[in-house]
């Protein structure tokens, strides 16, 4: 089970590889739900989703062995977007095969 610690180390670990995207109001959600919503403005990633945090998280846990056979994922849409862009700026190789 992930705990509150696991969540805290993945969000050091990441940091400066990833933004630290805003939260903003949404009064729009907010009127329609009859409760206050908060959007995260993930699309502000250099990758446009928020995979980036993830993909970014694996790839540095990854032993120097596992950096050296590199990564691959099966993904025609945000994840594999992140894993090549974030791979690639940690000099990680990657294979992205599209579905």
């Amino acid at each position: 089970m992930i705990g509150i610690s696991d969540i805290e180390a993945a969000a050091h670990s990441i940091a400066g590889h990833v933004v630290r995207t805003p939260t903003v109001p949404s009064p729009g959600l907010s009127a329609l739900l009859g409760a206050p919503v908060t959007a995260k403005l993930e699309l502000l990633q250099r990758t446009g989703s928020f995979k980036a945090r993830g993909a970014t998280a694996k790839l540095l846990s990854l032993s120097q062995a596992e950096r050296a056979a590199g990564a691959v994922a099966v993904s025609g849409g945000n994840h594999g977007i992140a894993l090549a862009v974030m791979a690639a700026a940690l000099d990680v190789k990657a294979t992205v095969v599209m579905p």
